[in-house]
């Protein structure tokens, strides 16, 4: 619960934020998160790890 109260407080300060700024600032910051979001999760499939599930392939239980 704790940390849902943190992390809406967050996104509170960050949209405060977003709301002084220019909106063309605001499109390229969320291009700039959007593209490292999708750089991440292309790195993290083909690195081929599987967070919290053992691997068979080398003999994991």
């Amino acid at each position: 619960m704790l940390f849902l109260v943190g992390a809406l407080l967050v996104l509170g300060v960050i949209l405060g934020a977003v709301a002084h700024v220019p909106v063309p600032v605001s499109v390229a910051a969320g291009l700039a998160i959007a593209l490292w979001l999708a750089l991440f999760a292309a790195r993290e499939r083909l690195s081929g790890h599987r967070a919290g599930r053992p691997d068979h392939r080398q003999g994991g239980l």
